[in-house]
């Protein structure tokens, strides 16, 4: 008995100092995105817990990252035009792809599955410049269309076998049933298929979000840097200035734009292991 507790209190205190250490720096970012530029610079964010009085507290740095000028609010919608559909569209043409790999038979289903699978070995930055040669061909750098199929084609392998591995694993009981009351495979697909794999539709859908919303290699090669079409990220490289001599102004730009993906994730966190473990490990 005696063992049993002293293994759940090292465990406890090990969870709770894993948390702290984990949540330090985003501590640290809070406290100096609502301190003035010279207290930063004169001092570290820890002075604020021994001299909270002279810690130097403004607000005026959200103030400034808020306004027209910087550019945030603008960026921030263009993020949304982007992750969205960039979240949706690979998750949907993800989801057709893996209910007929895991329920339908045809001609060189295995070979094309593999093909998807050594799909998921090819860097990103590999990938970049022949497609940027492709849109300029096509015209398309510069626009919302270019980075909706950039993290379509990226992010599709991934979704395809995470949801290949859940669907497969769904009660073939269900669908033989479906079927024997005449139901097409679109049917079943929409009615059975989709609404069991929301935990795996969740968890891919968190993944696909964050990586998309914080992407900043993709968006600068892709959509450039002006303020009509830069996201969030583009937004908040162009705030440090050319000497990075605004970085106080990066602190409260990055904790603005930390905001939604934190909803995001407390949204769907309840399918997130469930989704992620049915999506990963098989059997």
């Amino acid at each position: 008995m005696r063992g049993s507790l002293a293994s759940r209190l090292l465990i406890n205190i090990a969870v709770i100092v894993l948390v702290v250490i984990w949540t330090l720096p985003t501590v640290g970012l809070l406290i100096t995105s609502a301190r003035e530029r010279d207290a930063m610079a004169s001092s570290g964010w820890w002075s604020v817990f021994t001299n909270p009085g002279g810690a130097g507290w403004t607000t005026a740095n959200y103030t400034s990252v808020l306004s027209e000028e910087s550019g945030i609010a603008i960026a921030f919608i263009n993020s949304l035009t982007v992750t969205i559909p960039a979240v949706v569209i690979p998750i949907l043409v993800a989801a057709f792809a893996a209910y007929g790999f895991a329920w339908m038979r045809f001609p060189g289903r295995k070979v094309l599955f593999a093909i998807i699978i050594m799909m998921l070995v090819v860097p990103l930055q590999i990938a970049l410049i022949p497609v940027l040669k492709g849109y300029l061909f096509l015209e398309l750098n510069g626009t919302y269309l270019a980075m909706w199929l950039a993290h379509t084609g990226f992010g599709l392998a991934l979704a395809t076998y995470l949801l290949y591995n859940y669907i497969s694993e769904l009660p073939r009981d269900i669908l033989e049933s479906a079927f024997i009351d005449g139901a097409s495979h679109f049917t079943t697909f929409t009615r059975l298929i989709l609404p069991l794999s929301v935990p795996a539709l969740a968890s891919f859908a968190i993944f696909q979000f964050l990586w998309v919303w914080n992407d900043l290699l993709v968006a600068q090669t892709f959509l450039g840097t002006q303020k009509e079409v830069a996201v969030v990220t583009s937004a908040l490289l162009n705030l440090i200035g050319t000497r990075a001599e605004a970085w106080h102004l990066l602190t409260a730009g990055a904790f603005v734009s930390m905001v939604l993906p934190v909803v995001v994730f407390l949204a769907l966190q309840r399918f997130f292991v469930r989704g992620l473990l049915a999506g990963s490990v098989k059997g």
